[in-house]
């Protein structure tokens, strides 16, 4: 396969996310973010990759199975892959229905939004602790950005009518345009605010 089939989403041979969508036209506007959000063709988010073998190797796993291996959390959910993939689909197909752009687009925009970049740390010794606040890495922004989106969701699922697809959905939109409804973008405000204070 040259390298013009690679790229052209139209063109046959090229994977699709769920036969549907493709990642070629996704732009990361971030360009410090550009380097940790992987952006590869797949047909499915199950690469079966071992991405925590070697310290960054997980900067190339596709962002959206790294989305759904992070839906997997609390004891309950543990290895339901199959599972958290039938979610993402369907998080992803209430997203193209309500705004009518590309959901793989859409994440992208919310990880960028929702990555905190300040934070505090704890300095000192000897019993006397205080607060400094740090710059956050790339890696560590995307890695915060996706826990807090499916942390938010998780929680707006939990004893409620709205199925968890809905949830997921409504956080990822919310955090794209950065509003504060979305539980992602309310805890990245909150960090930073507490970091500014440690300056």
């Amino acid at each position: 396969m040259d390298l013009k089939t690679k790229n052209n989403p139209n063109l046959p041979g090229t994977p699709l996310l769920f036969e549907k969508w493709s990642s070629a036209e996704v732009e990361v506007i971030d360009l410090s973010l550009q380097d940790y959000i992987c952006k590869k063709n797949i047909y499915l988010p199950h690469t079966a990759g071992r991405w925590n073998k070697k310290r960054f190797r997980k900067a190339q796993a596709p962002v959206v199975e790294r989305l759904t291996n992070a839906l997997m959390c609390h004891g309950r959910n543990n290895g339901k892959k199959i599972m958290a993939i039938r979610h993402v689909k369907a998080a992803f197909e209430i997203i193209q229905l309500v705004t009518d752009t590309n959901p793989i687009q859409i994440f992208v925009d919310a990880i960028q939004k929702a990555g905190p970049r300040e934070d505090s740390t704890r300095v000192g010794s000897a019993g006397v602790v205080r607060r400094q606040s740090v710059d956050v890495s790339p890696l560590r922004r995307v890695n915060t950005a996706i826990l807090l989106i499916t942390k938010g969701a998780r929680e707006a699922a939990f004893r409620t009518i709205k199925s968890f697809p809905e949830c997921l959905a409504d956080e990822i939109m919310n955090a794209a345009k950065g509003s504060s409804n979305s539980f992602a973008i309310k805890k990245k405000d909150e960090i930073e605010r507490v970091a500014k204070a440690n300056r």
